[in-house]
Protein backbone atom coordinates (compact mmCIF):
# COMPACT_ATOMS: atom_id res chain seq x y z
CA UNK A 1 0.00 0.00 0.00
CA UNK A 2 1.40 3.01 -1.03
CA UNK A 3 0.03 6.52 -0.44
CA UNK A 4 0.86 9.91 1.02
CA UNK A 5 0.57 10.93 4.86
CA UNK A 6 -2.26 11.60 5.99
CA UNK A 7 -4.35 9.08 4.23
CA UNK A 8 -4.52 6.18 6.18
CA UNK A 9 -2.51 4.07 4.93
CA UNK A 10 -1.20 2.48 7.67
CA UNK A 11 -4.40 1.98 9.26
CA UNK A 12 -5.62 0.27 5.99
CA UNK A 13 -2.59 -1.96 6.66
CA UNK A 14 -3.50 -2.51 10.30
CA UNK A 15 -7.16 -3.15 9.32
CA UNK A 16 -6.67 -5.37 7.20
CA UNK A 17 -4.15 -7.65 8.83
CA UNK A 18 -6.73 -8.07 11.90
CA UNK A 19 -9.46 -8.91 9.77
CA UNK A 20 -7.41 -11.40 8.36
CA UNK A 21 -6.40 -12.92 11.99
CA UNK A 22 -9.73 -12.80 12.75
CA UNK A 23 -11.11 -15.23 10.10
CA UNK A 24 -7.58 -17.56 11.49
CA UNK A 25 -5.31 -16.22 8.71
CA UNK A 26 -1.58 -15.47 9.71
CA UNK A 27 -1.24 -11.55 8.95
CA UNK A 28 1.56 -8.85 9.38
CA UNK A 29 1.34 -5.04 8.66
CA UNK A 30 4.54 -3.23 8.47
CA UNK A 31 4.60 0.69 8.09
CA UNK A 32 7.55 2.33 6.46
CA UNK A 33 7.37 6.13 6.06
CA UNK A 34 10.21 9.19 6.86
CA UNK A 35 8.82 12.13 7.95
CA UNK A 36 5.52 11.73 10.04
CA UNK A 37 3.51 15.01 8.07
CA UNK A 38 0.82 15.05 5.41
CA UNK A 39 1.49 15.05 1.82
CA UNK A 40 4.80 13.00 2.89
CA UNK A 41 5.57 8.95 1.24
CA UNK A 42 4.37 6.45 3.30
CA UNK A 43 3.85 3.12 2.69
CA UNK A 44 2.94 -0.31 4.73
CA UNK A 45 3.12 -3.60 3.72
CA UNK A 46 0.81 -6.36 4.85
CA UNK A 47 1.42 -10.21 4.11
CA UNK A 48 -1.32 -12.66 4.47
CA UNK A 49 -0.45 -16.34 4.84
CA UNK A 50 -1.79 -19.79 5.69
CA UNK A 51 0.69 -20.74 8.20
CA UNK A 52 3.14 -18.49 10.82
CA UNK A 53 5.02 -15.94 9.32
CA UNK A 54 8.25 -14.83 9.70
CA UNK A 55 9.38 -11.85 7.77
CA UNK A 56 8.38 -8.60 8.98
CA UNK A 57 10.80 -6.46 6.14
CA UNK A 58 9.61 -4.89 2.92
CA UNK A 59 7.96 -6.78 0.48
CA UNK A 60 9.90 -6.40 -2.61
CA UNK A 61 7.87 -8.79 -4.58
CA UNK A 62 4.68 -7.66 -4.51
CA UNK A 63 1.20 -9.76 -5.09
CA UNK A 64 -0.98 -6.42 -5.33
CA UNK A 65 0.04 -2.86 -5.08
CA UNK A 66 -2.62 -0.33 -3.78
CA UNK A 67 -1.96 3.52 -4.73
CA UNK A 68 -4.02 5.62 -2.79
CA UNK A 69 -2.89 8.99 -4.18
CA UNK A 70 -2.31 9.89 -7.91
CA UNK A 71 0.97 11.95 -7.38
CA UNK A 72 2.63 8.47 -5.74
CA UNK A 73 2.51 8.07 -9.89
CA UNK A 74 2.68 11.70 -11.57
CA UNK A 75 5.00 13.31 -9.03
CA UNK A 76 6.95 9.45 -7.99
CA UNK A 77 5.68 10.62 -4.42
CA UNK A 78 7.06 6.93 -3.32
CA UNK A 79 9.85 4.56 -1.85
CA UNK A 80 9.58 2.51 -4.90
CA UNK A 81 10.39 3.53 -8.37
CA UNK A 82 8.45 2.88 -10.72
CA UNK A 83 5.90 2.16 -8.08
CA UNK A 84 4.79 -1.03 -9.63
CA UNK A 85 8.52 -2.24 -9.44
CA UNK A 86 8.89 -6.10 -8.33
CA UNK A 87 5.09 -6.72 -8.93
CA UNK A 88 4.76 -10.79 -9.37
CA UNK A 89 3.67 -11.27 -12.94
CA UNK A 90 -0.41 -12.54 -13.06
CA UNK A 91 -0.33 -9.58 -10.13
CA UNK A 92 -2.77 -6.62 -9.07
CA UNK A 93 -2.45 -2.76 -9.13
CA UNK A 94 -5.34 -0.61 -7.53
CA UNK A 95 -5.51 3.10 -8.15
CA UNK A 96 -7.07 5.70 -6.26
CA UNK A 97 -8.23 8.00 -9.88
CA UNK A 98 -10.62 9.14 -11.57
CA UNK A 99 -8.62 9.17 -14.77
CA UNK A 100 -5.98 6.88 -16.11
CA UNK A 101 -2.76 8.12 -15.12
CA UNK A 102 0.04 5.14 -16.64
CA UNK A 103 1.73 6.45 -19.20
CA UNK A 104 2.05 4.01 -22.07
CA UNK A 105 5.60 2.63 -21.40
CA UNK A 106 3.85 1.52 -17.67
CA UNK A 107 0.67 0.13 -19.60
CA UNK A 108 2.39 -1.69 -21.78
CA UNK A 109 5.01 -3.44 -19.00
CA UNK A 110 2.12 -4.53 -16.80
CA UNK A 111 -0.03 -5.68 -19.17
CA UNK A 112 3.01 -7.96 -20.37
CA UNK A 113 3.06 -9.08 -17.19
CA UNK A 114 -0.56 -9.93 -16.98
CA UNK A 115 -0.82 -7.59 -14.31
CA UNK A 116 -4.82 -6.04 -14.60
CA UNK A 117 -5.06 -2.41 -13.46
CA UNK A 118 -8.20 -1.37 -11.74
CA UNK A 119 -8.78 2.85 -11.38
CA UNK A 120 -11.28 3.23 -8.57
CA UNK A 121 -12.55 7.14 -7.58
CA UNK A 122 -11.87 5.83 -3.67
CA UNK A 123 -11.49 9.76 -2.83
CA UNK A 124 -14.86 10.85 -4.68
CA UNK A 125 -16.55 7.93 -3.49
CA UNK A 126 -15.68 9.13 0.27
CA UNK A 127 -16.64 12.85 -0.14
CA UNK A 128 -19.98 11.51 -2.08
CA UNK A 129 -20.59 8.67 0.60
CA UNK A 130 -18.59 10.12 4.21
CA UNK A 131 -18.43 13.69 3.57
CA UNK A 132 -14.50 13.45 4.11
CA UNK A 133 -11.48 12.07 2.13
CA UNK A 134 -10.40 10.50 5.25
CA UNK A 135 -12.83 7.55 4.07
CA UNK A 136 -10.78 7.27 0.72
CA UNK A 137 -8.78 4.31 2.49
CA UNK A 138 -12.05 2.56 3.26
CA UNK A 139 -12.98 2.76 -0.38
CA UNK A 140 -9.54 1.30 -1.36
CA UNK A 141 -10.01 -1.51 1.44
CA UNK A 142 -13.23 -1.98 0.17
CA UNK A 143 -12.52 -2.40 -3.63
CA UNK A 144 -9.75 -4.90 -2.82
CA UNK A 145 -12.06 -6.86 -1.20
CA UNK A 146 -14.15 -7.12 -4.19
CA UNK A 147 -12.12 -8.12 -6.07
CA UNK A 148 -10.00 -10.71 -4.07
CA UNK A 149 -12.43 -11.70 -1.25
CA UNK A 150 -9.90 -11.94 1.10
CA UNK A 151 -12.06 -11.52 4.15
CA UNK A 152 -15.92 -11.81 4.73
CA UNK A 153 -17.39 -8.25 5.25
CA UNK A 154 -18.47 -9.31 8.78
CA UNK A 155 -14.59 -9.43 9.49
CA UNK A 156 -13.24 -6.77 8.55
CA UNK A 157 -16.36 -4.91 10.26
CA UNK A 158 -15.12 -6.63 13.32
CA UNK A 159 -11.81 -5.18 12.33
CA UNK A 160 -12.66 -1.41 12.08
CA UNK A 161 -14.51 -1.59 15.53
CA UNK A 162 -11.41 -2.47 17.25
CA UNK A 163 -9.34 -0.45 15.63
CA UNK A 164 -11.24 2.68 16.27
CA UNK A 165 -12.68 1.49 19.44
CA UNK A 166 -11.60 1.93 22.70
CA UNK A 167 -9.57 -1.07 22.54
CA UNK A 168 -6.57 0.41 20.08
CA UNK A 169 -4.73 3.38 21.35
CA UNK A 170 -3.00 4.73 18.57
CA UNK A 171 0.58 6.54 18.79
CA UNK A 172 1.96 9.56 17.09
CA UNK A 173 0.85 10.25 13.28
CA UNK A 174 -1.79 7.82 13.11
CA UNK A 175 -3.48 8.81 16.42
CA UNK A 176 -3.55 12.47 14.90
CA UNK A 177 -5.20 11.14 11.81
CA UNK A 178 -7.70 9.15 14.14
CA UNK A 179 -8.63 12.89 16.20
CA UNK A 180 -8.82 14.49 12.48
CA UNK A 181 -11.63 11.47 11.55
CA UNK A 182 -13.30 11.87 14.98
CA UNK A 183 -13.95 15.25 14.84
CA UNK A 184 -14.86 15.46 11.44
CA UNK A 185 -17.91 13.31 12.82
CA UNK A 186 -20.55 14.28 15.38
CA UNK A 187 -20.33 10.67 16.85
CA UNK A 188 -18.44 8.10 16.96
CA UNK A 189 -21.42 5.11 15.33
CA UNK A 190 -21.92 7.79 12.06
CA UNK A 191 -18.17 7.52 11.66
CA UNK A 192 -18.29 4.03 11.93
CA UNK A 193 -21.72 3.54 9.75
CA UNK A 194 -20.21 5.83 6.85
CA UNK A 195 -17.00 4.14 6.70
CA UNK A 196 -18.84 0.96 6.39
CA UNK A 197 -20.40 2.54 3.67
CA UNK A 198 -17.63 3.64 1.84
CA UNK A 199 -16.36 0.28 2.04
CA UNK A 200 -19.20 -1.23 0.68
CA UNK A 201 -19.39 1.16 -2.25
CA UNK A 202 -16.15 0.09 -2.93
CA UNK A 203 -16.35 -3.82 -2.70
CA UNK A 204 -19.87 -3.32 -5.02
CA UNK A 205 -17.46 -1.90 -7.53
CA UNK A 206 -14.84 -4.23 -7.21
CA UNK A 207 -17.25 -6.99 -8.02
CA UNK A 208 -18.14 -5.30 -10.58
CA UNK A 209 -14.42 -4.30 -12.28
CA UNK A 210 -14.13 -8.44 -11.56
CA UNK A 211 -16.42 -9.68 -13.60
CA UNK A 212 -15.97 -6.97 -16.69
CA UNK A 213 -12.27 -8.44 -16.19
CA UNK A 214 -13.69 -11.87 -16.86
CA UNK A 215 -15.85 -10.71 -19.82
CA UNK A 216 -12.60 -9.21 -21.86
CA UNK A 217 -10.61 -12.54 -20.68
CA UNK A 218 -13.77 -14.88 -22.09
CA UNK A 219 -14.09 -12.23 -25.57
Amino acid sequence: MSGLGGQGVVTSAHVLATACSKEGKHAISNPFFGAEKRMAPAESYVRIAPEKIYDRGEIVYPDIILVFHPQVITMMKSYTSPFYAGIKRGGLVIINTDAPLLSPEDTEFLESQEVPVFNVPATTLALDIAGTELSSNMAMLGSLLGVTKLVKMESMDAALQDRFGKKYVASGGTATLDEAIKKKFAKKEQMMAKNMETLMKGFDLGVAWLETLKTEVLV
